[in-house]
C-alpha cells in the first residue's frame, strides 16, 4: 500500500533536504527536488526522486515545479534575493517548512527557546531572518536548527582530520555549551511539521542533551583513539564555535508528539560511525562543516 502523503518538493536538496526527500520517498510518496549539483542529482535520481538541476531558482521555475496541494521544504541558504523571489510562487502548496538556523539568536547565551529575542546584528542572522519573514507570510513553519550533523558531516570527522579547535585554554578549554541535531531527527521533525504544525509557527530544533563541548570532544577522542585537540582564542574561531547556549527543544516535541531517535550526541555519533564504516567513501569525501555538529 502506498502512503497517501501529498507530493513533496524540496527546494535546495543538499545535506538535510536529501534526507527529508529519502524519508518521504521511502514511505511511498512522490518527491521532487532541485539541486545545482549534477552529481547529487544522479544520487537522488537513483532513489526514485524527480530531480531538476537548476543553476539558480527563479519564480517561474519554482511555480512550474509545485504540484497542487504539495508540501514544500525550503532548505537552501539565503542569498538576500532568491527567497523573496520564489516565495510567492508557492501559493499552490498545502504546507511549507523553512529550514533556518539558531544563528538568528546572535550572541545570546544560556537557555535558548522560541521566546528568546532574535538579533539581526550580523549579516548571517539578518539574512536568515529576512528569509524566514518572506516564507512566514506564506504560512510556512520555521525550523531553527542547531548544528546539524550526520553521516559524512560532523565534529567526529573534523577531529579525524585534525582541523578542529576548542574555545579557551587550560581548565576553561571547551567549557562552552553546544547544541546539535542529527540530520535524521531534523528530517523527521520537518516532515511532521509539514503534516501537522500550525501555519506560521516557529520552532527551535536540537537534541535533548546540550552539553559542554569538552564532554563531546573527550567522548569522541576516546572512541576514535585520538588526542584532545588544542584550544584557540575565542576570536580566532568560526562564530558558531563561540556560542555558549543550550537549545530547549520542548516546544516542537510537545507540538508534534515526537521523541528523537538520537536524543544525545552518543547515539547520534555512534550511528554516524556505523554508517561510515559501511561506506568509507562517505567519511573520506566529507567537507569540513561550518561550526558545530
Amino acid at each position: 500500500m502506498l502512503d497517501p502523503s501529498p507530493p513533496l518538493l524540496v527546494l535546495g536538496c543538499g545535506f538535510t533536504g536529501a534526507v527529508v526527500a529519502g524519508l518521504r520517498k521511502a514511505s511511498g510518496g512522490r518527491v521532487l527536488a532541485t539541486t545545482r549539483s549534477p552529481e547529487r542529482a544522479a544520487e537522488l535520481a537513483q532513489a526514485g526522486i524527480e530531480v531538476h538541476v537548476l543553476p539558480a531558482l527563479t519564480a517561474e521555475a519554482v511555480e512550474r515545479l509545485v504540484p497542487d496541494g504539495a508540501d514544500v521544504l525550503v532548505a537552501f541558504p539565503p542569498d538576500g534575493a532568491t527567497d523573496a523571489a520564489v516565495a510567492p510562487s508557492l501559493r499552490r502548496a498545502r504546507a511549507i517548512a523553512y529550514v533556518s538556523s539558531t544563528a538568528v539568536y546572535g550572541d545570546a547565551t544560556g537557555r535558548i527557546d522560541e521566546a528568546t529575542p532574535t538579533s539581526a546584528a550580523n549579516p548571517r542572522a539578518a539574512a536568515r531572518l529576512a528569509a524566514e519573514a518572506v516564507y512566514r507570510e506564506r504560512g510556512a513553519v520555521t525550523l531553527r536548527a542547531a548544528g546539524i550533523y550526520g553521516p559524512g558531516r560532523g565534529l567526529h570527522l573534523r577531529l579525524l582530520r585534525g582541523d578542529f579547535r576548542m574555545t579557551g585554554e587550560g581548565d576553561q578549554q571547551g567549557r562552552n555549551v553546544v547544541s546539535r541535531i542529527h540530520v535524521e531527527d531534523l528530517a523527521r521533525l520537518a516532515l511532521a511539521a509539514l503534516d501537522r504544525a500550525a501555519p506560521g509557527e516557529d520552532f527551535v530544533v536540537a537534541d535533548d542533551t546540550p552539553v559542554p563541548q569538552i564532554e563531546v570532544v573527550r567522548w569522541l577522542c576516546a572512541r576514535l583513539g585520538l588526542e584532545l585537540p588544542a584550544g584557540a582564542p575565542r576570536e580566532a574561531l568560526h562564530e558558531t564555535l563561540r556560542h555558549d547556549r543550550a537549545v530547549d527543544n520542548a516546544k516542537i516535541k510537545r507540538a508534534l508528539g515526537m521523541a528523537l531517535l538520537y536524543p544525545s550526541y552518543r547515539e547520534g555519533f555512534e550511528a554516524c560511525l556505523a554508517v561510515e564504516a559501511a561506506s568509507p567513501a562517505l567519511a573520506g569525501a566529507a567537507r569540513p562543516p561550518h561550526g558545530g555538529g
